[in-house]
C-alpha cells in the first residue's frame, strides 16, 4: 500500500512537470515565437517569477516521491515499476540540471533587460532557451511516460 501511495504522488507531481512540456508543445511556444522583442521579454520576465515561487515545490515533491518510489521498490529490481521509476527518477534529474545550468542562466539574463536595453541578438537567446527546453521536454515527457507505463502494466 505505501508503494502505491508513494507512486500516485510521484505521478501527480511529474504530471505538473510534464503538463509545461505539453503546454509548450501544444500552444506557449508558438505564441513566444510570435511576440516582438519587448512582449517576449516582459512575459519571459512574468513566467519566470511565477515559476520560480511555485514550480520548485513541484519539483522538490517529485524529486522526493521518486527517490522514495525507487528505494520502496529497490527489493525487486527485475520488476518493470522498479525499471520505470529509475527511468523517471534520471529524466527527472536530467530536466532539473538542463533547468539549473541552462534556462534559469538566460532567464537571469533576459530578467535585466529593460524595453531600452534588448540586445540586438535578443531573438538568438530565446532560440538558444527554447533549444535547451526542448531537452527539457524530452526529459520530462520520457520520465512521466516511463511512470504511466510501470503504472499500468507493473503494478498488480
Amino acid at each position: 500500500m505505501t508503494t502505491k501511495i508513494i507512486y500516485t504522488i510521484t505521478l501527480l507531481a511529474y504530471a505538473m512537470i510534464a503538463s509545461q512540456a505539453f503546454m509548450y508543445i501544444l500552444s506557449l511556444k508558438q505564441v513566444q515565437l510570435n511576440l516582438n522583442a519587448s512582449s517576449y521579454t516582459e512575459i519571459r520576465k512574468l513566467i519566470d517569477i511565477s515559476m520560480r515561487a511555485s514550480f520548485k515545490y513541484v519539483i522538490y515533491a517529485a524529486l522526493l516521491a521518486n527517490v522514495l518510489l525507487v528505494i520502496t521498490t529497490l527489493k525487486t529490481p527485475t520488476s518493470l515499476v522498479f525499471i520505470t521509476a529509475t527511468i523517471a527518477l534520471v529524466a527527472l534529474a536530467a530536466e532539473i540540471l538542463l533547468t539549473l545550468k541552462g534556462n534559469l542562466p538566460i532567464n537571469d539574463v533576459i530578467n535585466t533587460w529593460s524595453a531600452d536595453t534588448i540586445p540586438a541578438n535578443w531573438a538568438d537567446i530565446r532560440d538558444k532557451w527554447f533549444t535547451i527546453f526542448q531537452y527539457r521536454q524530452i526529459a520530462s515527457i520520457t520520465g512521466f511516460v516511463s511512470l504511466l507505463i510501470g503504472g499500468v502494466f507493473g503494478t498488480k
